[in-house]
């Protein structure tokens, strides 16, 4: 069920501009499927969908591959329109972002096999990355501050 369910996620989000978790909800119970919000948002995790500025201006899921080449090309312009700041407190970096946006750039970093970065976590307008030591949280920064 979850392997149909999930396909089914990634098709509505290929076919359709979908901007939140509630739409991506509503689609699933129109195909038949019973989900809650606590279900599409694991899925979405899981999926590593991500939310890209779509040609009308608009915020959308999409799909992107684990490969670290497509997904640096990825982050880019998440980072470049929503990013406020960066800042760097030993190995830990906090960024800033645009209200709503941490998640997504935080998944789009997590879909980044970024050297010496050890987790990440996102709340509405900041993310905090925690690195294995000072040396790696400096080129974390320096490495993000390539896309601003």
């Amino acid at each position: 069920m979850k392997t149909r369910r999930q396909a089914a996620i990634l098709d509505l989000i290929n076919e359709n501009a979908i901007e939140t978790q509630e739409e991506l909800l509503n689609r699933l119970k129109e195909k038949g499927y019973n989900v809650t919000q606590a279900t599409v948002s694991r899925d979405i995790k899981e999926l590593r969908l991500l939310k890209t500025l779509s040609n009308d201006g608009k915020y959308r899921y999409t799909s992107y591959s684990k490969s670290v080449s497509e997904a640096t090309q990825n982050i880019t312009g998440f980072i470049n329109r929503s990013i406020i700041s960066i800042k760097l407190a030993q190995n830990i970096v906090v960024i800033k972002t645009l209200a709503g946006m941490a998640n997504a750039i935080c998944a789009s970093i997590d879909s980044v096999d970024f050297k010496g970065v050890l987790g990440t976590i996102a709340g509405d307008d900041t993310i905090f990355i925690v690195c294995t030591d000072n040396d790696k949280a400096a080129d974390f920064v320096f490495e993000i501050k390539k896309y601003l």
